[in-house]
This record gives structure tokens, sequence and C-alpha cells, in this order.
């Protein structure tokens, strides 16, 4: 049987938050408690805004909580760095292989087209794109790079994707209809993020990927990527997103609640015990190491709503 391989994807734009320690949390255990393998990926397509300061400080940040990784990070891997911005001709590779397919067009779009109001929208805000460029001529894309610089699009088949989410359930979504033919590269070059997160979780041999219930919305799309270019998916678990005690979903703008502060208040232990209490792991916030936490993990104590921070600890 094959191993299972988690993973930890951060973004290094900002310092950790606690929403990023729980997942990286809730990650590594559900990694550990299956004597499974586990990754750190730094994400970091647009190094301009990601520097490698922060990704350094996301490494010193999951040292210091005892959340240790097999691959990845400055430790490299099997394949090369596991730094996106390192990783620019893999995701070549990827794209050429579906252009040569047909099923990649070039996007002139501006954002403001994209969010004009005739534009399908979806309950959460999302723009589903209406397929503008896909039919534009040779002379006409020509004509339109002349004075602007394309994003290219996958074209999505009329295909209903169904998966079961490790945590969430049953999930379907209606490709044409709930996402839309959507960016693999952005007009300046970089590649985009669901093209990325698919290559590097086939080759870097992810087969259990848990995150914010705010990625659930990609996931579809993801899974057709990777039969597209012959991976199989790994295991989906959205985990349910932190709130702060007055409600509020803790983001980077919350510097307060950020590693740089919280690690000159807290031991590695209380923090790691409020984040398993909110999580349904224990019943008081009391200090326990990452590791103590591994006999008393499993996915059916942690509930499905948000989850908020305990009162009179932050």
């Amino acid at each position: 049987m094959k191993q299972l391989v988690g993973r930890f994807a951060p973004s290094p734009s900002g310092r950790m938050h606690l929403g990023n320690v729980l997942c990286a949390l809730l990650s590594w255990l559900s990694a550990r408690s299956q004597n499974g393998g586990y990754v750190l990926r730094i994400e970091d397509l647009d190094p301009d805004r990601c520097p490698r300061s922060y990704a350094d400080l996301i490494e010193d940040d999951l040292t210091w909580l005892g959340l240790d990784w097999d691959a990845g990070g400055s430790k490299g891997g099997p394949d090369g760095s596991y730094y996106q911005s390192e990783r620019t001709e893999i995701y070549q590779h990827y794209f050429d292989l579906l252009e040569q397919k047909g099923l990649i067009y070039p996007c002139f779009c501006s954002r403001a087209a994209l969010h004009a109001a005739s534009a399908p929208h979806l309950s959460d805000g999302r723009v589903i794109y209406a397929g503008t460029c896909r039919n534009l001529t040779p002379d006409e894309v020509a004509q339109k790079r002349k004075t602007r610089k394309p994003a290219a699009r996958l074209i999505v088949p009329d295909r209903t994707i169904t998966f079961t989410d490790g945590l969430q359930g049953e999930c379907t979504e209606h490709l044409p209809t709930e996402c839309g033919d959507f960016i693999i590269r952005r007009s300046d070059g970089v590649f985009a993020y669901q093209l990325a997160v698919v290559v590097d979780d086939a080759l870097e041999g992810v087969t259990e990927v848990v995150r914010g219930r705010d990625l659930l919305g990609s996931t579809a799309r993801q899974i057709w990527l990777h039969e597209l270019l012959g991976f199989t998916p790994p295991q989906f678990i959205h985990m349910p997103l932190l709130n702060d005690v007055d409600g509020r979903r803790l983001s980077k703008r919350d510097a307060d609640l950020d590693l740089g502060i919280l690690r000159t208040r807290f031991t590695p232990e209380q923090l790691t015990g409020a984040l398993a209490c909110a999580a349904g792991l224990i019943d008081r916030p009391e200090a326990i190491s990452a590791r103590e936490l591994i006999p008393l993990f499993s996915w059916d104590r942690v509930p499905h709503g948000d989850l908020c921070l305990p009162e009179g600890i932050f």
C-alpha cells in the first residue's frame, strides 16, 4: 500500500497567522497519525510579493512549533526545489502538453471587463468567465497582441466533477457554469496557482491535501487538471476556517495574531494547546506539544463549521 504523504504549502507574503498555523498543525497531525510523510512547499509563484525572508521565517516558526517535514523548503526534494519560483521550467513543460492538446487559448480581457455587471457571478462573488476570447480568429489575436499581453485560459468541457471531501462530504461542480475556462498563466508570464499546485502535488507524491474551506471551490478544476495530465488526484480535506473571539476570520492583516508577536507571549505548547482546543482535539486550552497530540488526533473530532479561538487566551 502506498504511503500517505501530506503537505503544507504556505504563500510567504507575510508572517504566518494563527489560521495558517492551524492548517499546518492539522495537516501535520493527519499525516503523522497515519505514519505518513510530510512535505513543505513554498508557494512563491510571484517572488515580488513573496520574499525569501518570509519563507525562512515560516521554516523557523514550524520548527519552533515542533512540526517537522521530510522534504521541501530548504531541504529540497527528490525532483528539485520545493520553492515554486524555481520550478518555472517544470510548469512550462506541462503547460506545453495542454497547449499541444488544443486546450489553451489567449485571453485579452481586462480585470474591469471580467467584473462587469453583465458577467455571470456566483452567490459568493466569483466571476464565471463567459468565453469572450475563446473563438478569436488568428488575425484578431495578432491584432490584440499589439496592445496587450494575453493571459492563457484552459478550456473546460461540459463536465460535472463529483468528489468526496474528507470533512465536507460529497461535493459536485458543473465546470462550465460553476467554474468556466480558467487562467493557468497570467499575462505577466507567471504560471497560475491552479496549474502549479496540481503539478507539484503530483510530482511531490502528495496523496492528502489539507487546506482551508475557502479553497473548496478550486478543487473541481484541479481534479480536472490532474486527469488531463495523467495524474491521480489526492484526497482533499477542507478544514473549517479560524475566527477570532469576535467571529472575524483571521488573516495576515491581523498583525497582533501573527507568529512574530505570539512567540513573545506564548510557548509552543501553549499555542498548540489553544489551537487544539479550538479544533475540538482537547477539551481545555492547556499546554501540549504537537507530538503529544498525535494519538489524540481524529478528523471525527474536528467540527465542520468555522472555529473560534478560546476566550481569554489571546
